[in-house]
């Protein structure tokens, strides 16, 4: 990565007013292409856009994108708040004060996890804001009538927010990827530190799913409306969202196609990122 590209070296804020929210976000961004991706992360404790998504960001920047990685209001360096409905549409409603914030009339989405879910609301809410989407393990609610729910992974992340240690990291951790040689003690306490700096952030969480357990709905019945050009790609040995939920992704939305890496779990950006960064390159320039 070039000595430019770095966590602190793209961080910036912004203040965005949208219906009752009224926030400060945080986001890294690099680039000055005509085009912009924003790209979205999960709803793991310590999450960020940087810490889904600095595999990623280079290439996307070399390929002549503006790349945005946004955190979402709850994680990292935004502010905090606590959800009692939709988290889905909550996302949306800040990515759309957001792109007003920074004056973006059109932008891509690349959503992981709970960013598949933003990006798939906000897509319905601002279908004339959307140029193309990719959703990894993510996008839609609704239960599998394969896998038992919530899945083995769920489980692992809610105990994770409710007792944040370095033990109850590593068990989460260990599923969420499916080869777990690739993740280094160095990343286990660098997540472990991000999360205790955000001790709010976890409480709200718990707080959020005390209210509403059912934090992102499910958007099958209305992903007909989308007509955004789609691109779906999940992990086989994905055991926090199971793949039947890539398959109603594309039976809903009519132009979409969908990609299933094996030996991947629910990170496929980070698990895959040189095959992830060609393919997803080359599917928004053509």
């Amino acid at each position: 990565m070039s000595a430019s590209l770095t966590e602190s070296g793209t961080s910036k804020f912004v203040r965005i007013k949208e219906g009752d929210l009224d926030l400060q976000l945080h986001y890294n961004e690099a680039g000055d292409g005509a085009e912009t991706v924003i790209m979205l992360h999960g709803s793991g404790p310590g999450a960020s856009g940087w810490a889904n998504f600095s595999k990623n960001i280079e290439p996307f920047v070399e390929a002549g994108y503006r790349v945005i990685l946004l955190d979402v209001p709850g994680w990292s360096k935004s502010d905090p708040i606590v959800c009692t409905g939709s988290r889905s549409n909550l996302n949306a409603n800040a990515l759309k004060g957001f792109v007003n914030a920074l004056g973006l009339d059109r932008v891509h989405l690349v959503g992981n996890s709970m960013g598949g879910h933003t990006a798939v609301a906000f897509a319905l809410d601002n279908p004339e804001r959307v140029g193309k989407l990719v959703l990894m393990g993510g996008g839609t609610g609704g239960m599998s009538p394969f896998v038992p729910m919530p899945t083995e992974g769920i489980k692992l992340i809610q105990g994770v927010y409710r007792d944040p240690n370095i033990e109850n990291l590593k068990k989460m951790m260990t599923v969420f990827v499916y080869d777990s040689s690739a993740l280094t003690e160095e990343l286990f306490q660098a997540r472990l530190d991000n999360m205790l700096k955000q001790k709010e952030h976890l409480e709200n969480f718990v707080k959020s799913i005390n209210a509403n357990p059912k934090q992102f709905p499910d958007f099958s019945h209305r992903l007909g409306e989308i007509k955004a050009q789609t691109l779906v790609i999940w992990g086989r040995n994905d055991r926090f969202v199971p793949m039947d939920t890539g398959l109603r992704l594309i039976a809903g939305i009519a132009n979409s196609e969908l990609h299933v890496f094996n030996a991947c779990g629910h990170w496929a950006q980070w698990e895959h990122a040189d095959k992830f960064n060609r393919m997803v390159i080359d599917f928004l320039s053509h």
